[in-house]
């Protein structure tokens, strides 16, 4: 039961709160050791949070689930996990996090409530309302990375903030899609919403959103605040990663039918993974050393 609890926390979906560090490294504290240690808390928490979230999700999901042809593999829809344990799980996960999260810092736990707020609204209302269930699922990143901003205390240009969420719609719009593409006539029945959508529309989407990331990310590089804040003009050097990265991940999503799963891509993808790597180390030279 514990394995099958921990595999319905989704760890491998945990990649995406790493957005929490993003205020320690572009404010210049990455080297600063008690803020670090209060990064890697939320880190941890959010970790909680949204392993709580996944439960919830896959209890509400449970029949949809069992029609999907991976889906119905988690351990709730496939029977392995009793219903009344997970949420029983998920509450006291849930209520455990959130306690800590205001006993670490006020901010932090009122964007940590926020978090859980608009996940469980995802989960119960706004996935079946179309566009507005893929923009709140993408603000959920948003929320990640305004909470490694509140619990370290420092300001991220608002910039930032706009790049992720358009790198978050750009994920949701690729995962949206290969929903359609993998189950076909069936999507209806596995999601309602899928109904109001074509690969068509969601390529039209993801064309706005891809020019939107890269155009923010340059922009932020080159901003006069920017450039003031780091000292250096450099930062623009670092938007080639980028649109490798889009690039590449857009190139897995329509030659290799991938981006069902986001963090799969992130964390197995060699190229990916490389190019991420030199993105941060390219990043922290820049940012850290004159």
């Amino acid at each position: 039961m514990l394995k099958y609890l921990f595999l319905s926390l989704r760890p491998k979906q945990w990649t995406k709160n790493v957005l929490l560090f993003a205020g320690l490294i572009f404010s210049k504290n990455l080297f600063h050791w008690p803020l670090l240690l209060k990064a890697a808390a939320g880190f941890v928490l959010f970790c909680v949070l949204s392993g709580a979230g996944y439960l919830i999700n896959d209890i509400l999901d449970l029949r949809q689930d069992r029609i999907h042809p991976l889906k119905s593999r988690r351990p709730i829809a496939s029977g392995r996990l009793p219903v009344s344990l997970a949420l029983a799980a998920a509450l006291l996960l849930m209520a455990a996090g959130l306690a800590v999260a205001f006993a670490i810092d006020g901010l932090f736990g009122l964007v940590a409530l926020a978090y859980v707020s608009i996940t469980i609204g995802y989960a119960l209302f706004f996935k079946h309302v179309v566009i507005l269930d893929m923009i709140v699922l993408a603000t959920g990143f948003v929320f990640r990375a305004v909470a490694g901003v509140a619990v370290i205390h420092v300001t991220i240009s608002s910039w930032l903030l706009v790049c992720t969420i358009f790198l978050a719609l750009f994920l949701t719009l690729g995962k949206r899609r290969h929903e359609l593409v993998v189950l076909g006539a069936r999507a209806g029945s596995h999601r309602p919403i899928l109904q109001e959508y074509s690969p068509y529309l969601l390529d039209q989407m993801v064309s706005v959103v891809t020019a939107s990331t890269l155009m923010t990310y340059t922009m932020y590089t080159m901003a006069a605040e920017t450039i003031e804040k780091f000292g250096t003009r450099n930062l623009v050097l670092t938007t080639p990663f980028v649109l490798f990265g889009i690039f590449r991940y857009l190139y897995l999503m329509h030659q290799k039918k991938l981006g069902g799963s986001p963090e799969q891509i992130l964390l197995k993808d060699v190229p990916m993974v490389i190019n991420i790597l030199l993105y941060f180390i390219v990043t922290s030279l820049i940012i850290y050393l004159k």
